[in-house]
């Protein structure tokens, strides 16, 4: 029975085996195989050695030009060319000049893609809000360290970080920057690496400072106290949401939307759009409203350039006559990059490994980081002053008897064994003997002995207190929250970015350029909703629903009109008439979960129309026996939000929802039975839309309110049994003949 061919097998198979004289072997070998041998350790080194960025706030091409020109000694001497920077990179990095220099442009000055630049520039670096503005060549530019790198190098010859081999283990390179604020949150960072991908945002220096003080007195303190929000090189207004920020703040993802600032010049009737996002340049807003224009959706705007010179950034629109620049501007936001998002993936490499952090978790890796570099900083000053110590107390052994230190020199014979009787004379260890055996001739005195001397009690202070920094935490925190607060009084800088609410935002929506006409709208019990003209309606009026369901509420308005659909998730969801198309009574109509894209099993409970002055007030029951009264006017938005959430209070199930255009009397039913009459002048208004209101009506503990309807509309006939003047009330038993039920049975009578 032949051998069943397992899957590892390997065989050779021979092709054209006389080609050119040659035999040429195909070797059959599976495919996951072939990755994880060739693939793989590509993948690894993009992702560890490339794209990602480190604690330190650096890619390792950022690190190894940074370093390469602090050796240069660039950090204090004039600027040099940039050619000639790039080719001492190459010593490190050895994936071309173009590359070098490239990375030299994004963290210089000039580009402005940081908030912090790092090469002091000069000559043409290009500019990030230019796609088509490109930078000269190296050989015509010239460059140097900026002054903020003092603290990207301090004590970088003190131990504080690990040094490696270059790629030809002919030179030693540092593994990270002993960086004394989290660069890793000031600086704007992105890459794509392989399967993952990493796109840090810019945080003003000052407020990163602060935050990471805050932080090591507190580790559980507010971050949004000091960390306010992104800050971006090219300013713009960032659109604040606290609830994103905070999402972003704690997960490493998210996005952030940001718009850009104008102004508008009356004598000229023209808008000069001088910042724009971050995330798009000045040749794709140009683009994008030539588009417009060529569709004729933008016929508003005569002309558009860019006037960008060396003043700065500025896009001019010329507007024709009559033209509103806010609506205008409003417009242009909803349909082209002047608003743009800028999405966060905060990816870094922590000890070799790829995680996305928050904010706070980036703050604990770095400070566990920063205090492993200050103790080891803090051990070599002391290893070095301690060497130092013992060599001054083996020169104390010759101050007793200088002259006897002479004779034993003079009087041997042989070189090298000076310091072997030097040992033996005085007592002291071989690197003590020869410290004292280099001193020159001309120190061999009382004077220059007893200075030396001196030294050693000042020495012995020295490090009995850097000893006890070693053993004090508080210490060690003490050093790096005073090089926080250093960094941010020398380098620290205003917000660039400011941050407007959406409440600030004025909002302007599209004028339908349709009449509006009359419509009747039907909402049903299970979330079903129609707008029908009257003509149709007239035809027929027959109303269609799915099995099971009923009309819950109906209306005449027109067919611009605004309409807002409260939700059993305590959310409202607001939209116009227009958003839905004519129908007729025989189908069952649009079903608004799907159509305004509610959450999961939210469903419709109450259809308002606001109006155009928004006024009247909306009453909220709840079966707790408590209402709240909320102006309609609360539920006003600057901006053009659909959604809103906090539309009344969850703490207890709501029983139903009134509208009140004027005060008047109103019945509440319980479960006991019992009945309440009261007036609606007694529930004073609300200022906030999630507010419990004031108890209406006191219920026995297995009781609740069920109901709530007006005078007009209940079935009660004793009136005055009900009315109460103050709430709240526990209102009377209900009788049978006050009952809806008793109404039907009389006049089923009749």
């Amino acid at each position: 029975m032949p051998k069943k061919k397992q899957p590892g097998d390997i065989k050779p198979k021979v092709n054209n085996p006389n080609v050119l004289g040659l035999r040429a072997a195909v070797v059959e070998q599976a495919i996951t195989d072939t990755l994880e041998s060739n693939y793989m350790p590509y993948a690894m080194s993009v992702i560890v050695s490339r794209a990602i960025p480190e604690i330190d706030g650096f890619k390792p091409s950022h690190r190894k030009l940074l370093y390469t020109m602090y050796e240069m000694g660039l950090l204090t001497k004039p600027r040099t060319k940039s050619a000639n920077i790039v080719g001492q990179t190459m010593k490190l990095n050895p994936h071309g000049d173009t590359t070098i220099y490239d990375t030299m442009v994004r963290l210089s000055r000039g580009y402005g893609a940081l908030l912090t630049p790092f090469v002091d520039s000069k000559g043409n670096f290009g500019k990030h809000y230019s796609r088509d503005m490109s930078w000269a060549a190296p050989r015509y530019t010239e460059a140097k360290l900026t002054a903020i790198c003092q603290e990207l190098f301090r004590d970088i010859d003190s131990d504080t970080v690990d040094f490696v081999d270059n790629y030809d283990n002919t030179m030693k390179e540092p593994a990270l920057l002993p960086t004394t604020f989290p660069n890793i949150l000031v600086s704007a960072n992105s890459g794509i690496a392989v399967g993952m991908a990493s796109q840090f945002c810019g945080f003003n220096l000052k407020e990163v400072c602060d935050t990471a003080i805050a932080y090591l007195k507190n580790p559980d303190c507010d971050l949004s106290e000091t960390l306010l929000a992104p800050d971006f090189p090219t300013g713009g207004s960032l659109i604040c949401d606290p609830a994103v920020l905070r999402d972003i703040y704690n997960t490493g993802r998210g996005s952030v939307r940001v718009r850009a600032k104008y102004r508008y010049v009356k004598e000229e009737n023209l808008i000069e759009i001088y910042e724009i996002p971050y995330s798009t340049t000045t040749e794709a807003i140009i683009d994008k409203v030539a588009e417009l224009i060529k569709a004729g959706k933008a016929k508003e705007i005569a002309d558009m350039r860019d006037e960008t010179d060396l003043s700065g950034l500025k896009l001019a629109i010329d507007l024709k006559r009559g033209v509103d620049p806010d609506k205008l501007m409003a417009k242009l936001y909803r349909q082209t990059p002047l608003e743009d998002a800028f999405s966060c993936n905060f990816n870094v490499l922590i000890a070799g490994m790829p995680k996305v952090l928050g904010i706070r978790q980036i703050l604990e890796e770095w400070t566990a980081w920063r205090t492993d570099s200050v103790r080891r900083r803090v051990y070599f000053v002391m290893a070095r002053k301690k060497e130092k110590l013992h060599l001054l107390k083996g020169l104390k052994r010759i101050l007793l008897d200088i002259d006897k230190a002479i004779q034993i020199i003079r009087e041997t014979e042989e070189e090298s064994e000076v310091i072997p009787n030097l040992m033996i004379g005085f007592g002291i260890d071989q690197v003590q003997a020869e410290y004292v055996a280099e001193i020159r001739l001309r120190n061999i005195n009382k004077e220059y002995i007893l200075k030396r001397v001196k030294e050693t009690a000042s020495l012995q202070e020295e490090i009995e207190d850097l000893e006890d920094v070693l053993g004090s935490p508080k210490r060690v925190k003490k050093i790096i929250v005073d090089e926080l607060s250093e960094a941010a009084r020398k380098y620290g800088e205003p917000r660039r970015t400011s941050i407007v609410y959406d409440h600030e935002i004025e909002s302007y929506t599209e004028e339908d350029t349709a009449e509006a006409y009359p419509v009747h709208v039907f909402l049903s019990r299970e979330g079903y909703f129609k707008k029908i003209t009257p003509q149709s309606l007239r035809m027929a009026d027959t109303q269609k629903f799915k099995e099971g369901d009923s009309l819950r509420q109906t209306f005449e308005t027109t067919s611009s009109a605004e309409i807002m659909f409260f939700t059993d998730k305590c959310q409202v969801y607001k939209t116009r008439l227009t958003e839905f198309d004519d129908a007729k009574a025989s189908i069952l109509g649009d079903y608004l979960p799907v159509k305004l894209k509610m959450d999961e099993g939210e469903n419709v409970i109450y259809a308002v129309l606001p109006g155009p002055d928004y006024a009247g007030a909306l009453l909220f029951f709840f079966e707790n026996g408590k209402a709240a009264r909320v102006d309609i006017a609360a539920y006003r938005t600057a901006s053009n939000r659909r959604k809103l959430t906090g539309a009344y209070s969850d703490k207890a199930p709501l029983a139903c929802i009134c509208r009140v255009d004027e005060d008047g009397e109103l019945v509440a039913y319980s479960s006991e039975p019992r009945c309440l009459i009261f007036h609606t002048a007694l529930l004073a208004p609300k200022t906030t839309r999630s507010t419990q209101g004031v108890a209406v009506m006191t219920l026995k503990p297995k009781f609740r309110l069920e109901d709530v309807k007006t005078l007009e509309k209940s079935a009660i006939v004793n009136q005055s049994r009900y009315r109460v003047r103050a709430i709240p009330a526990a209102g009377a038993l209900l009788r049978q003949e006050d009952t809806e039920e008793r109404q039907i049975d009389l006049l089923d009578s009749e």
